[in-house]
């Protein structure tokens, strides 16, 4: 990494090697893209770089959400084929598309200001970032899984095989419940849940989301090591700290708008206080008096997923004139 960050490989996704000479100055990567020269050049010069990095999964389940939420954030860019970097148009932030496995460590040394990843990936990475707010994304867990019906708890693995992605987190979990000889852990990239059917291991520790992996390789849920979820992270030293908050605070307000809506509807004064306690808002609902003397407009957000019921409460305590208005984007003060 350290080689890396001083030849500004991070322009390229996942680095599979550096070259040894002194003047080769760039990162190889998988799939032989090329760095962006002109990023390049200005990554290298000294002092602060002018240009936010902002690290971001370059593939897997979450990508295709995380580039849908920068773009309602209004981060808008240009990826050219076989390039992992992209320059925003707007802001002066080049997005860099990473491993997510990677991002965490990426963001701990200071080669990119800004990152996404999973939780269990932070912790897992052991670096020091700064974690600016949860984004809702990739709930899961992690947990240790053994075949079914051989282990009613985690005890019993202690001192056994052990295979999985996260060994730090592993190892962790396992030294305390160890009563003599250590875990034996064994670190693999992929297909971790078909370790115990072909007698690699006793337990694995995976991450869990449905369950429907994990229950079709034959193995259950032992017990949980930590709840996870997609996090937006930040290098505690970075020099863009206002251009930070700036992001965070459209990357907040895209997901309150996705959360929420806009419902408004009239009501008679004297129900003011049944339709207000249904509609309470994010913080409180807007009242405002209409030309007739008994009646306000009330609006207020409500969540979409209880917009249905709302409106069907509304309606029977006798509120008319009910709208529902999507958000396209919001500042919520958050």
């Amino acid at each position: 990494l350290a080689t890396a960050r001083a030849a500004a490989g991070v322009a390229c996704a996942a680095v599979a090697t550096t070259t040894s000479s002194p003047d080769a100055g760039s990162a190889r990567c998988h799939g032989a893209a090329q760095a962006d020269p002109e990023f390049s050049r200005a990554s290298t010069k000294p002092g602060p770089r002018k240009e936010l990095l902002f690290g971001i999964p370059k593939k897997g389940r979450l990508h295709e959400k995380i580039v849908k939420m920068l773009e309602g954030a209004g981060l808008e860019y240009t990826r050219q084929p076989r390039l992992d970097i992209a320059r925003c148009t707007d802001v002066p932030v080049s997005l860099v598309f990473l491993p997510a496995a990677d991002i965490a460590a990426y963001v701990g040394e200071g080669n990119v200001d800004l990152g996404i990843t999973g939780e269990d990936i932070v912790t897992e990475s052991e670096v020091d970032v700064v974690e600016l707010m949860k984004l809702g994304l990739g709930k899961c867990r992690l947990s240790v899984q053994a075949p079914k019906g051989t282990y009613t708890n985690a005890d019993g693995l202690a001192g056994k095989r052990i295979v999985t992605s996260f060994p730090i987190l592993t190892k962790k979990y396992f030294s305390a419940l160890e009563n003599g000889s250590p875990t034996k852990i064994k670190c693999i990239s992929g297909s971790v849940e078909a370790s115990c059917g072909l007698g690699l291991a006793d337990g694995i520790v995976d991450l869990v989301e449905t369950g429907t992996t994990m229950r079709a390789a034959g193995l259950e849920e032992v017990s949980v090591i930590m709840q996870t979820q997609t996090v937006l992270i930040a290098n505690p030293h970075t020099e863009h700290g206002e251009l930070i908050e700036t992001l965070r605070k459209r990357i907040a307000g895209y997901l309150t708008a996705n959360r929420y809506m806009m419902v408004t509807y009239n009501a008679p004064r004297a129900k003011l206080d049944v339709v207000k306690a249904i509609t309470p808002g994010k913080k409180s609902p807007s009242v405002q008096p209409l030309e007739t003397p008994d009646w306000v407009a009330v609006s207020a957000l409500v969540e979409k997923r209880r917009a249905a019921k709302v409106m069907d409460d509304l309606e029977a305590a006798g509120a008319t004139d009910i709208l529902l208005t999507a958000i396209q984007a919001s500042r919520m003060g958050d």
